[in-house]
């Protein structure tokens, strides 16, 4: 990559910004155990797998549709 492209300027921005990080990375590293835990740990006990447990197999769209209907009555 050629050192004038702007792809190239880009990366060299990010580049520098985070090697020279002190506080940062230390942010950086409290934001993706966060993410970590409201992504892996939270989904698991707070959003189940309702349809693949309620629904047939390959019915799924049927199932939403007989329950919304239902629900409209």
């Amino acid at each position: 990559m050629k050192r004038d492209s702007f792809l190239y300027r880009v990366y060299d921005l990010y580049y520098d910004g985070f090697r020279h990080m002190t506080l940062g990375k230390t942010l950086w590293a409290v934001i993706l155990i966060k993410l970590f835990i409201m992504f892996a740990i939270l989904k698991v006990f707070f959003f189940p797998n309702f349809l693949g447990k309620k629904a047939p197999k390959g019915q799924k769209s049927q199932f939403v549709s007989e329950q919304l209907i239902n629900r409209a009555k």
